[in-house]
């Protein structure tokens, strides 16, 4: 009998995402990689069958019943059913809102409505951070970042835009730091300069840029501290990194916003400008 058999069982997909976080190190391999592709991808796990789920994963289907029983649900189908009720709260509080904008008096169409629309995906995400941040690790990045020389910024495709302005802010803090993109192809001879002394923020989500990911291992390999902002806690970046942030982006129409992501890089920015700053203070009146 599974752990969870002898609890409650999950009614929603948060509770279903706390139980399989709660046992992420305790999951036999197969289950944790269906885990992990569950959380990744929520609606594929409602909408496909047990047979296109399994290739989509890369496991047979019977590992997804496992992975049911070893939550405590009596099949597969009583799994899914949790995903498919995540849907349907979605959809639900998305018609409202659409029926809302136009029962109001004066309400615009078309652009209005897409504007409300990330309006209201932003602030989903930012409550769920608020709720959900881990003070601790927040504690240890910037504390492992403020004792770096260099800070190495790693980021591609959606990700990069948070990595641009990490290097900005960075920059206009007096922190010394390494944005990693080359016109010329030389990322891998920017990086080989960094060193334990230093520090790297990467920054990836699903599906992750694989020379993000390769990148981020390698610099771990050599002794170099990684902060890494990702999307799960099976994410690549979460095994390599010293401290991690998961951050879990609403959605409006199929596209996420970065707001809780660049809320979180402002925190770093300024956490680390202010640690250099302490530090150097602490420096002078020793003199």
């Amino acid at each position: 009998m599974s752990e969870t058999a002898t609890a409650e069982l999950p009614r929603d997909f948060d509770g279903l995402r706390t139980v399989i976080l709660a046992q992420r190190e305790r999951l036999p391999k197969r289950i944790a990689q269906i885990a992990a592709y569950a959380l990744d991808n929520p609606d594929e796990i409602a909408f496909g069958t047990a047979a296109s789920i399994a290739v989509s994963a890369g496991v047979q289907p019977s590992t997804l019943i496992r992975f049911a029983q070893h939550l405590g649900f009596d099949g597969f189908t009583s799994l899914q059913g949790v995903f498919r009720e995540r849907l349907r709260e979605r959809n639900s509080t998305y018609e409202e809102r659409l029926n809302t904008l136009r029962a109001g008096e004066g309400t615009s169409e078309g652009n209005h409505r897409i504007l409300d629309g990330f309006l209201t995906a932003s602030r989903k995400s930012l409550d769920v951070m608020s709720r959900t941040l881990d003070e601790g690790a927040l504690d240890r990045a910037i504390a492992t970042l403020a004792e770096a020389e260099t800070i190495y910024i790693l980021a591609r495709r959606r990700s990069y835009p948070i990595a641009s302005y990490l290097a900005y802010a960075l920059g206009k803090l007096g922190v010394r730091n390494q944005l990693v993109e080359s016109a010329a192809g030389l990322d891998p001879e920017i990086i080989a300069f960094a060193s334990p002394k230093d520090a790297a923020i990467v920054i990836s989500f699903s599906p992750y840029a694989p020379a993000t990911i390769e990148d981020a291992g390698g610099l771990a390999e050599r002794g170099v501290p990684v902060v890494a902002i990702t999307d799960s806690a099976f994410s690549p970046l979460a095994s390599v990194a010293q401290a991690w942030f998961e951050v879990a982006e609403a959605d409006f129409g199929g596209f996420r916003t970065l707001t809780a992501t660049m809320a979180l890089a402002m925190t770093l920015a300024v956490g680390v400008g202010e640690a250099k700053r302490a530090g150097r203070r602490r420096r002078r009146s020793r003199e």
